[in-house]
């Protein structure tokens, strides 16, 4: 290679190596900008998980009679929401996904369920596309900054999917942020509503929250209903499924920045690893051409001796 070859590719990277940097400053600006929403999520989302519980467990044996709360005897159909994002250059972001995804796409199907797909993200649909799934729902544009309407229309439709018996269960994939370095597939079940982490204990500061509203007798207070539990529940359920899905939407959002972030990051450190290699190789080829007109002129000198 020569050296205007090296000079030409270490000039490539180097533009290379602009781009990476801009794309990590503006994914690390977006999300500070998504962990701020996530952290303003917690409360309510926190609030709707305990006054749902609540309510069904005041409710009883009436809660089952809600459509949103009956189980179906048996599971023929599973909804599978896949999250992903509409863009790429965000390592396995999208990938670990849909292959966590197709695989229980896959286990569903050797058990004798149909799978009706759902996608949100162009990543996501395009995939499933490819790969022949038929999509009962896709949902695309808004990845870089999910809206609570967005959530809405996606729960709105499995959750009419689910009452219209389409459906007899809901699941939900998508990457859980922890922190810019690290993003977990998470697998967790929305509809039916008895078996998803709603009605669980356990859920994030909740623990604390309940501790401070019992008594010193260790007994929760007791709460009057008015309306009944049952029609205060009608109300919260949606409320729930709709919060679940814009809270694993904003959780997405932060994963894809922290990715896409980290990506970039390492994109540039590569680059500039390149470019002091491909320095080092231009130089001793500069040094080989330097040593061979040395001993060019030495040899034309010994010549007119």
């Amino acid at each position: 290679m020569s050296q205007r070859d090296v000079k030409n590719r270490i000039s490539s990277i180097r533009n290379i190596e602009k781009v990476t940097r801009a794309m990590e400053m503006v994914s690390a600006a977006r999300l500070r900008r998504a962990e701020q929403r996530i952290a303003a999520l917690r409360p309510y989302a926190g609030a709707i998980r305990r006054m749902t519980r609540q309510a069904a467990e005041a409710a009883g044996a009436e809660a089952a009679r809600l459509p949103l709360l009956r189980e179906h005897e048996r599971e023929h159909r599973v909804a599978l929401l896949l999250v992903t994002g509409d863009r790429g250059l965000a390592g396995a972001f999208n990938s670990q996904i849909i292959r966590a995804g197709i695989r229980s796409g896959q286990e569903h199907a050797s058990e004798g369920q149909e799978v009706s797909w759902y996608a949100s993200g162009r990543r996501g649909v395009s995939s499933l596309t490819f790969r022949g799934r038929a999509l009962a729902g896709s949902y695309i544009g808004f990845t870089d900054r999910p809206s609570y309407a967005d959530a809405r229309h996606i729960a709105d439709d499995l959750m009419t999917a689910y009452v219209d018996d389409d459906v007899d269960r809901v699941e939900i994939f998508y990457n859980g942020y922890i922190s810019p370095l690290t993003q977990r597939v998470r697998h967790e079940t929305l509809l039916p509503l008895q078996q998803a982490t709603v009605l669980e204990e356990g859920g994030e500061g909740e623990d604390e929250e309940e501790e401070d509203e019992a008594g010193q007798g260790g007994h929760r207070a007791l709460v009057e209903y008015e309306p009944g539990p049952d029609e205060i529940l009608r109300r919260l359920i949606p409320d729930y499924v709709e919060i679940s899905i814009y809270r694993a939407l904003l959780e997405s959002t932060a994963s894809e920045h922290g990715a896409r972030m980290t990506a970039m990051r390492n994109a540039s450190e590569n680059a500039g690893d390149l470019i002091e290699d491909l320095t080092l190789e231009m130089n001793r080829e500069r040094q080989a051409e330097i040593t061979q007109e040395i001993m060019e002129v030495v040899a034309g000198a010994e010549a007119l001796r």
